[in-house]
Parts: structure tokens; sequence; C-alpha cells
């Protein structure tokens, strides 16, 4: 069996450049997911507390381990702190929490989903709203937060720390204040947002960018968006004997990426995971940076319209 290659991290472990998203993947259809997954190679898999799939995540990964198709130690499994516990006394009984979701002994990657925090009501309100429906934020500093996922690392509970939907000034007073280096900046990346200038950004300070919604949610009814529905890319994909999405993943991890396409449909696991045979030529990149707009699927609006001062999508990158 083919695994994907792998990147090593600032601290000496080793990522898979490719996994599997696991958002709205959830009871026996997202395990059934997660175990093909790993039966045809993936080991990085990817989820969240908000996701609320740990336990299935979990189950999956330990049945895949029962079975003796993989070791703990071959699988590369990231979740996240949710936004209402950036307050630094709640990291850690919300991380053993999740631990025990898993039933898991530690979790490979632990990233801060967000800059900003949302106001604690109790640990199943993950979007807590007042009674005129607007969602209520709390001012915890991101660095506080932080500080206190470094002491998971201490305790053996995570292996590596980073962030996500960090922008770069954001990410750089966290590199600036750290002890432990934040290893990855998960964001949204795809063709129409490929984060070059971010991406330079992070490895420039030896930090991956892992790229959320890279085949930009398609649309099969309206053929959106262009780059998975464009005749150009189809005559790319023709010449491989590949499909668009496989381009698109090929062409992100050419940029540096590390695509984590989210599906639980068993073909499409197996397709998205199929594209280390190929290269696209120095033509074919051009193509496909042509379908960059900057525009976002995920452009957190919520919170951008509250102003909120660690809102990140304010600036450039």
């Amino acid at each position: 069996m083919k695994l994907a290659p792998t990147v090593k991290l600032n601290n000496g472990y080793e990522m898979p450049i490719l996994g599997l998203g696991t958002y709205n993947s959830k009871d026996n259809e997202g395990e059934a997911a997660i175990k093909h997954a790993i039966d045809v190679g993936y080991r990085h898999i990817d989820t969240a507390y908000f996701y609320q799939n740990e336990a299935e995540v979990g189950k999956a990964i330990r049945d895949k381990i029962e079975e003796g198709v993989v070791k703990r130690e071959d699988i590369f499994l990231v979740t996240k702190l949710w936004n209402v516990f950036h307050d630094p006394e709640r990291v850690e009984s919300i991380c053993r929490k999740q631990l025990s979701n898993f039933g898991l002994d530690y979790i490979d990657l632990y990233l801060m989903h967000m800059p900003v925090g949302y106001k604690y009501v109790d640990e199943d309100t993950l979007l807590p709203k007042n009674e005129d429906d607007v969602l209520q934020l709390s001012d915890v500093d991101y660095l506080d937060t932080y500080k206190a996922m470094e002491k998971l690392v201490k305790l053996g509970l995570v292996r590596s720390i980073g962030v996500s939907n960090f922008n770069s000034e954001q990410l750089g007073r966290v590199l600036a204040n750290c002890e432990i280096k934040p290893v990855t900046n998960q964001v949204e990346c795809s063709p129409a947002l490929n984060q070059k200038a971010l991406t330079a950004f992070c490895k420039k300070n030896d930090v991956t960018l892992t790229g959320y919604t890279p085949l930009g949610k398609p649309k099969p009814d309206i053929k959106k968006p262009d780059f998975i529905y464009s005749p150009e890319v189809a005559v790319i994909a023709k010449k491989y004997g590949k499909t668009a999405p496989q381009v698109v993943l090929r062409y992100l991890v050419g940029l540096g990426v590390i695509p984590i396409p989210k599906s639980s449909n068993t073909n499409r696991i197996s397709e998205n995971f199929d594209i280390f045979d190929f290269e696209l030529t120095a033509e074919e990149v051009t193509v496909l940076d042509g379908y960059h707009t900057g525009e976002r699927v995920v452009p957190l609006n919520l919170i951008k319209g509250l102003n909120h001062k660690y809102f990140p999508f304010a600036i450039e990158f």
C-alpha cells in the first residue's frame, strides 16, 4: 500500500502531507469513512471538538489498530480546542475530555481552532448566543490560551501544538512569545485562495500550512467553483487520467500546502488520496494560479460583523 509522503515538523515529528477532513462526518457513516480512509493509506486524520465526532473518529482508529492494519504511532491525529475554551483554566480539562472521547492516550497535534474566543456557558454550548441571537464572544488573549496549550505538551497529552485561522501578524505574535513553536497554521486554502503569501511567511518560520476546504465545497448543480468545473482543468485532468479534484490537490501539494479534503464518500476518499503518481508542469501550475481571487468559502462573517479585535481576515494575509 502506498502512503502519503511526510514532512518533518519543527519538533522532529513527521506529518503526512495529505489528510482526511472529517467536518460533518458523523455516526456510522463517519466511522466507516475513516476506516476506509485508513485502509486506502490515509494516516493523517483531522477532526475538532466542534465537529462532535471525536468518539467515532477514535473508534475507527482503535478498530483499525485492533485489526492490525495500523499501530497507534502510524496515525497522525489532529483535533482542535474550540473557541469557548480559550480561558487558560479550561484548556487542560477539555483536552482530557477529548482524549477520553477518542479513547486514546495522546493527540498528535492540537490546534487552537481560532484566535477569537467565545463566551463559555457549558461544554455543550458551542455557539453561545444572547436573547437577540447574537454570538457572544470573549476577549481572552490567544497568547494566554496558547501558553496553556504548551502545558499539554509537557504533560504528554499532546505531541505537537499549532493554530488555525491565524493571520501572519497573529502567528508572528505567537512565535515571538512562545516556548513551544506551533508546527502548523491550518487555514482555508484552495486555488481560489491559494495562500501563497501566508505559506511563504509560515515556511520562513519553519511552520507548515495545512489547507482546509481545498476543493472549495464543489456544487455540481451550479458548476462552481470554476477550478473544479472549468474546461481548462478538465484538459489537464484528462492528460494524466485523473479528475479535476485530483489535479487541484496535486497543485496544492506542489505549493507546499498540506490539504485535508473532507469526504464521507468512499470513492472520493480513495480518489483524493491517489495523487502521488503524477506532477503538474509549470504551465499547468500557471493555469491553476489563474483561479486565485482571494474569496473565502469560510469568511467567519459572524465574528467579522462583531468587530472583534482578533478577527483574522481584516488584513491581506
